[in-house]
């Protein structure tokens, strides 16, 4: 390979530096995030309708059985439009995205448009329970999600953990089998290749990680703000720019991919954690109600990514959170020095007086339950509040427009199938046939006008001869045929 720019963005080293980066900076936003110490209920857009559709707000009669059919029905007409509108006529014929060709990324295709068609049927069923009045309106889907926001912050953040170290082990282990950077590693590559090992260290591994990171999120048993004690602390403005470049190392992450901007490698990335490179099963459909198999085919690369898709999701409702950040709405208040406390008592936020959620007054009013202040019962975190313009906190999102952008545009230039002798239209829609005119008024009248002036006439001519008043019948050519004379009958005829 040529030592070029691509060279070095593509290296082993620089490509385990951005993925395990990504994970540590996971952790980082995590541990600073005001918003993961909040007991109030957890707002997300699109997400919180969804999933407050599908888990919660059943009501206790017929209600419930409505919810569950417009939900299923949403997630069928999800996976259709994904399937056969997105995947298969916009990326595959009018695009002509060589990721997309034939049947890979439709799953992730479908399971966007999946969350995009139930959050759509939650307004409908919103409205079927306007018949119900006043008694179907704690039933009403919105985007609370029936969770406190730390109990969904904690969850989101093993999932982005498990996606993000997923994400790395698949690359750490895509780097040790292949062979484009020959010198790399040389010794430990081939041990790892070597048997079983590299499934049994993936497994080892993943199962000590993830039980040390569960327990320590979970149970709190390691609190950041007693190992940071104040060391640099964040405030939203950094917070949000955090955020941001999380999403542009996220894009990084696979544009570095080898393979990029088509992923058509000749072999499989092998899963991780397993010794094949992908995944088939047959979907048990009766015979009389299908034409031909249906397999379910999943790549080593597209499970990868399309969970990394699903943390990018996941960190772009991290970035929303630090630009529209405000403490009151999330049961929080800040001290003289900026610094951030939670409240944790829920009397005073099933009152949720905005007067009363201040420091003035929690530090100067006794709790009659404790006879202590309610500042002492409140969580303090040294993350910062400076109340900076929602204006300079949009700016944060401009690195990872950026990126967007660029994953954008590269993927249009240089990841769009072209024309070849084995496929000539490469994927676009077929052009007309040549004989096929389109319609046009001017040119039929013209045709019709034409054949009706090229016809022969209705009515003939009639000539009578001066000897015996013959009729002389026109030719065949549409002409009349002059008359012949009469002669006599040794005289011949002359053509």
């Amino acid at each position: 390979m040529e030592k070029d720019f691509r060279y070095y963005f593509q290296h082993p080293w620089f490509r385990i530096f951005v993925a395990y980066f990504v994970t540590f900076c996971n952790f980082l936003i995590y541990a600073e995030d005001p918003v993961a110490h909040s007991i109030k209920e957890c707002t997300i857009p699109v997400i919180g309708n969804d999933f407050a559709f599908v888990c919660t707000r059943y009501p206790p009669d017929a209600w419930s059985l409505l919810k569950v059919v417009l939900w299923l029905v949403g997630i069928i007409i999800g996976m259709l439009i994904g399937k056969m509108v997105f995947h298969s006529l916009l990326f595959n014929r009018v695009f002509r995205i060589k990721m997309f060709q034939q049947d890979q990324g439709s799953w992730m295709v479908m399971f966007l448009c999946v969350v995009l068609c139930v959050f759509i049927l939650s307004f409908l069923y919103n409205a079927f329970l306007l018949i119900g009045g006043d008694y179907t309106i704690p039933f009403r889907i919105s985007d609370l999600m029936g969770v406190s926001n730390s109990f969904f912050m904690k969850a989101a953040a093993c999932g982005t953990w498990c996606g993000d170290f997923f994400t790395a082990w698949m690359v750490t282990d895509m780097m040790l089998q292949e062979k484009l950077y020959p010198n790399w590693a040389v010794g430990f590559r081939k041990w790892w290749k070597t048997g079983y090992r590299r499934v049994i260290a993936f497994w080892i591994i993943v199962l000590l990680m993830s039980f040390i990171v569960i327990f320590v999120i979970t149970t709190d048993y390691i609190e950041w703000d007693k190992l940071n004690r104040g060391f640099l602390p964040t405030n939203e403005l950094s917070r949000a720019f955090l955020a941001s470049f999380i999403l542009v190392f996220d894009i990084i992450i696979v544009m570095q991919d080898w393979d990029f901007p088509h992923f058509m490698s000749v072999l499989d990335i092998k899963l991780p954690g397993l010794n094949t490179p992908h995944i088939k099963f047959q979907i048990p459909i009766p015979e009389f109600l299908r034409k031909e198999i249906v397999l379910v085919h999943i790549t080593g690369k597209w499970f990868n990514y399309g969970i990394l898709f699903i943390v990018i999701l996941l960190d772009l409702n991290m970035w929303k959170n630090q630009i529209f950040y405000e403490p009151y709405a999330y049961g929080q208040y800040v001290g003289p020095d900026d610094n951030i406390y939670t409240v944790l008592d829920q009397y005073s936020l099933d009152i949720y007086n905005e007067s009363q959620i201040t420091y003035d007054f929690r530090n100067t009013t006794i709790n009659p339950n404790t006879n202590l202040t309610f500042i002492m019962g409140d969580s303090f975190m040294f993350s910062n509040f400076k109340n900076f313009p929602l204006a300079a906190k949009g700016t944060a999102f401009i690195p990872g427009l950026a990126a967007f952008v660029t994953l954008g545009v590269l993927i249009m230039i240089y990841g769009r199938e072209k024309p070849t002798k084995e496929d000539p239209y490469a994927g676009r829609l077929k052009k007309r046939k040549k004989g096929w005119r389109r319609f046009s008024a001017s040119k039929t009248w013209t045709r019709f006008r034409n054949r009706i002036r090229a016809a022969p006439p209705i009515l003939t001519y009639f000539k009578r001869t001066p000897a015996n008043e013959s009729i002389t019948k026109p030719s065949e050519n549409n002409e009349l045929s002059p008359p012949q004379e009469q002669t006599s009958a040794n005289t011949e005829i002359q053509p």
